[in-house]
């Protein structure tokens, strides 16, 4: 028998099986013994047979499949590998096995309602967990209308009628910012996205201490910046070549945080005895860097866990209540103080 010709009467026939059997075991079916699913599914992947549409999202024994959705972030390509996204992949990881789940992550990039509706229907898991709102609040919200399987890692915006986890970002900037005040740090930049969710609210948090602190907002020290390396290092390279003075830079991630040290050591200034530095998240790196990144950290561990129950303790009777993370000021060498 040619491998790709595999009927399902053959696969059966390999097996000892009715057809019936078979195909209830396809299709994980909890009237066949996990013994005889396994030892079908194997004839199927040898044989060439196109079972992969009937399988569990996840394997055998688990007691459910959660997928992780990335969406395509405002006015680039998303990235995987960006070291916070990993850090969250660890913490729903790690909340999932604690309840016999598996996790699947996505290939799909949503970019509108239409993907978020995509993946949601064609999806196998018991529900999504989305890294990030990106621009769609509004499709969110939509999608909310008739789905309750879903959270999302995010701000809390006005509005909302889905479930968000996040940490209190207006807070977080708010205490970067006052710190660098108080260390006598009075040309503050802040470097980062002013329009995405998390980093708006960071913009404000930011915009609120220096208001307290009675700096003064200068829009010169309003720099945006993509979440990478690259973009934050040519924000500040720009900045410094136009003769602009500042002597603190509020990072909107720690990825920016690390662009901004680049550049000032590039241009031979000293972090932090010209200019004082504090990123966002707490990533890994942070604490390795040269000079070790002042940080605002997020609790990474306990978002997963939030985001896992409230996905599989759902009600469903509608979206769980949103709920934030704690957040912490951890001081390094960075900020000088």
């Amino acid at each position: 028998m040619s491998k790709g010709a595999t009927r399902l009467e053959d696969l059966a026939r390999m097996a000892g099986v009715s057809i019936s059997t078979a195909s209830r075991a396809l299709n994980d079916s909890p009237a066949v013994n996990q013994r005889t699913k396994q030892l079908i599914w194997k004839l199927a992947r040898e044989m060439d047979y196109p079972f992969r549409r009937y399988m569990p999202a996840g394997p055998i024994g688990a007691e459910g499949t959660i997928a992780i959705v990335v969406p395509r972030p405002q006015h680039r390509e998303g990235r995987l590998s960006d070291p916070f996204f990993l850090e969250l992949f660890a913490g729903v990881g790690e909340a999932a096995r604690e309840r016999g789940c598996d996790i699947l992550v996505s290939h799909v990039a949503p970019g509108s309602f239409e993907d978020l509706s995509a993946a949601m229907t064609t999806s196998r898991a018991d529900g999504v967990i989305f890294l990030g709102q990106s621009w769609l609040h509004t499709a969110f919200n939509r999608l909310a209308e008739t789905e309750a399987r879903f959270v999302v890692w995010g701000a809390q915006l006005p509005d909302q009628a889905y479930c968000s986890v996040g940490s209190d970002n207006p807070l977080g900037a708010r205490r970067a910012t006052l710190h660098l005040a108080r260390l006598g740090r009075k040309r503050i930049v802040f470097l980062g996205d002013t329009e995405a969710p998390e980093a708006m609210q960071r913009h404000r948090g930011y915009l609120d201490a220096v208001e307290q602190f009675g700096l003064g907002v200068d829009p010169d020290l309003i720099v945006p910046a993509h979440f990478e390396v690259e973009s934050a290092e040519a924000s500040i390279d720009s900045l410094i070549q136009r003769g602009v003075k500042f002597d603190g830079v509020v990072a909107a991630s720690d990825l920016i945080a690390l662009g901004a040290i680049r550049a000032l050591q590039h241009a031979g200034l000293s972090v932090p005895g010209d200019v004082s530095v504090i990123g966002y998240d707490d990533v890994p790196f942070a604490r390795y860097s040269r000079p070790a990144l002042s940080t605002i950290s997020q609790d990474t561990a306990k978002a997963g866990r939030l985001m896992v129950s409230k996905l599989l303790d759902a009600s469903g009777q509608g979206a769980s209540r949103s709920e934030r993370v704690p957040t912490d000021l951890i001081i390094r060498e960075s900020c000088g103080g």
